[in-house]
């Protein structure tokens, strides 16, 4: 289900209000009488509660066909609708002729470097331009694959601004093969990655439960694993490179949850330099003079996202049972940021002490 804002606009009193299916969900026999916009809360991962106490009071939330406001309790069997004044968009993919950069390809499989600021799947906000529409174009002459066809395509995801690599199937087969293989975590991805700090470990373990952030929906959180909050999620770091107040790091996911690396860097203390909704793009580390904050601020430009790319991946063939290991150099505005930090640091080698406090 992809899901879109709740947009509220206002009408004319002569207006007549055309109202459009967005949403529907049929209350489980054992819920417990729950107020209405924390239901729906629960259920719509790009809304906020305040968003929806809002269309509840314009008259777009409904329970057995009928407009309710935010406090209704909803009750085991309720017919649950959000109706919106304007339809829902097209979700369809189409081709579109979007440059690929494909690292392999057979019959059965590619394997895609994917470039920073592309959307690997339409979504909020982005119905276009992505990945899919164009491995849509890509194989447009394959008769085999239709790009609306779940059980073919991306089998992994990552972020809009993570760099590297990804493998999408061609078929059915390939990919009901190749999703047992990540359910099973027999496939292997590393990623490399910049963050703030001085790690006191050369290695650790991050395991912790990741859940959507109740303030914001955008963002995960991350809770204790016995918190029964969230999903389990695992990552074992290594590090690569300390450069003073930031240090280069390989992430290996154990478990492949949305913002994984992203949310358990930043709840050990360590969040990747310039990943904006996590706080990396605040200076977290070093010192206070203007000559480091403008430094600082030029590496910001250098590399305007979070420092993330996912290096190498390998999993077994889903036809000859091969294994077959992938990876992706080091993508040019990552490179140049982690080259900036080491002439920062040979400049700096015989004056600074950094801490390795988590």
């Amino acid at each position: 289900m992809v899901e879109t804002p709740i947009h509220i606009e206002e009408l004319d009193d002569d207006e007549e209000q055309q109202l459009y299916e967005h949403y529907r969900f049929v209350v489980d026999r054992g819920q417990v009488p729950v107020r209405i916009d924390k239901f729906m809360f629960e259920k719509l991962q790009h809304s906020s509660r305040n968003r929806i106490q809002k269309a509840a009071d314009a008259g777009f939330v409904h329970v057995n066909d009928r407009a309710v406001k935010s406090n209704y309790k909803v009750r085991p069997g309720d017919v649950v609708t959000l109706m919106l004044d304007h339809p829902q968009y097209d979700t369809t993919i189409h081709p579109e002729d979007i440059p690929l950069d494909i690292v392999y390809e057979d019959d059965d499989v590619m394997v895609i470097n994917k470039p920073a600021g592309m959307v690997v799947h339409p979504g909020c906000g982005n119905f276009s331009g992505t990945l899919v529409n164009a491995i849509a174009w890509h194989l447009r002459d394959n008769p085999l694959y239709d790009p609306n066809d779940p059980e073919v395509g991306l089998v992994h995801r990552i972020d809009k601004d993570t760099t590297g690599l990804l493998v999408a199937a061609k078929t059915p087969e390939a990919k009901s093969n190749l999703g047992l293989q990540f359910f099973n975590k027999t496939t292997h991805r590393s990623y490399i990655a910049l963050v703030w700090g001085n790690l006191t470990e050369d290695t650790g373990r991050i395991e912790g439960n990741i859940s959507r952030d109740p303030k914001d929906r955008l963002r995960m959180t991350v809770t204790s694993p016995d918190s029964e909050v969230g999903k389990p999620a695992v990552t074992h770091y290594r590090v690569v490179e300390r450069l003073g107040y930031v240090t280069l790091v390989e992430c290996v996911l154990e478990t492949g949850r949305t913002h994984q690396i992203r949310a358990h860097m930043r709840s050990i203390g360590h969040p990747l330099f310039a990943d904006e909704r996590y706080g990396g793009t605040e200076i977290l580390r070093g010192e206070r003079s203007s000559t480091y904050k403008a430094f600082i601020h030029n590496c910001f430009k250098l590399c305007p996202r979070q420092a993330l790319h996912a290096r190498t991946l390998g999993f077994r063939h889903p036809r000859t049972g091969e294994q077959m290991d992938f990876s992706s150099p080091m993508p040019d505005d990552l490179a140049s940021l982690i080259a900036k930090w080491r002439v920062y640091m040979k400049g700096n080698e015989n004056k600074q002490t950094y801490d390795t406090t988590e």
